[in-house]
């Protein structure tokens, strides 16, 4: 047994059994891939793949127990080199943060630029993905922290911790006919085609909820991935916006209004989550508690924990 046959049993994984795509992501050929499986599996003497032919199709039972204990060890072998990167180059080497557009847009930048002040020689990688993307990042050991409204708190294996609340907005051109209706109401908003978020990002769920909540039925009339998308549509006339509030920014959006939904939607928890047991740099942690100020320095911190718990 050797790092490079379980290496190829996680990849395997990872790539959904495609043997050609798993020998490409680890610069080998196909044929030394299944040689690898095969004598694995004859020195333990068990299957642990399901085959259709030639193909595999599934992990065994085996092959599900084995895979735990597979990510665990190599999880501890990064781990081994992040221990090692961290004495011997404490202040240089590359934090990946996976996120949302609205947090790399909105809610980051103030952070960021006080993080590269501090570890100027740190290459700060940031991955504007989905929230399941995200996971699964994090899941992987692509990333080192993620940030996202959706998908993060419930996840096993992640560690999460809430980082700020918020509120949708509505958007609208200015001159609209909603600027009038005070206090705003769902039964005014629609009245009016509506541009937000695909299902699955900044909150969706909540806003698609609280329409159903009082039985209306809203329409979509576009969607989008981020807010500053939605702004340019909703500026052009085709719709009203809703937005999470924080990505409105008056001297940049000039031709839009922003008005208060606060009591319409519920309120909103963006996270930041890391992988349990991955040994994390100094600098990682330094970003973490600057974004959340409250983690910093306390002994009761769970940061604290986390340092003296994983090795």
């Amino acid at each position: 047994m050797n790092f490079q046959q379980l290496r190829i049993i996680s990849e395997t994984v990872r790539q959904h059994y495609n043997l050609t795509e798993v020998a490409n992501a680890l610069f080998t050929s196909q044929s030394g891939v299944s040689k690898h499986i095969k004598d694995l599996e004859d020195e333990l003497g068990i299957e642990l793949f399901i085959r259709k032919g030639k193909r595999l199709i599934g992990l065994t039972e085996p092959g599900k127990e084995l895979i735990k204990i597979v990510e665990r060890i190599l999880l501890d072998t990064r781990n081994i080199k992040r221990l090692a990167e961290q004495f011997s180059q404490h202040d240089q080497g590359q934090l990946t943060i996976a996120t949302t557009h609205t947090q790399a847009q909105y809610a980051l930048p103030p952070m960021v630029r006080q993080f590269k002040q501090a570890f100027p020689k740190v290459h700060l990688v940031l991955h504007q993905s989905s929230p399941s993307e995200i996971v699964s990042m994090l899941l992987d050991g692509q990333a080192d922290i993620g940030i996202a409204t959706e998908a993060l708190e419930n996840t096993a294996d992640l560690i999460s911790f809430p980082y700020y609340t918020w509120h949708h907005a509505i958007i609208v051109p200015a001159g609209h006919p909603l600027q009038s209706v005070a206090p705003l109401t769902l039964e005014a908003i629609v009245e009016f085609p509506i541009i937000t978020y695909h299902h699955g990002f900044t909150g969706r769920s909540r806003i698609d909820k609280t329409f159903a909540q009082a039985g209306l039925e809203p329409d979509f009339a576009m969607s989008a991935l981020d807010a500053d998308v939605i702004k340019t549509y909703v500026a052009l006339g085709l719709g009203i916006g809703i937005i999470a509030s924080g990505a409105f920014v008056p001297e940049r959006d000039s031709m839009l209004v922003k008005l208060d939904a606060s009591h319409l939607f519920e309120q909103n928890t963006t996270y930041i989550s890391i992988r349990q047991n991955r040994y994390l740099r100094d600098f990682a942690y330094y970003f973490i508690e600057l974004c959340i100020p409250t983690l910093r320095g306390s002994s009761e911190s769970p940061l604290v924990w986390l340092r003296s718990e994983i090795p």
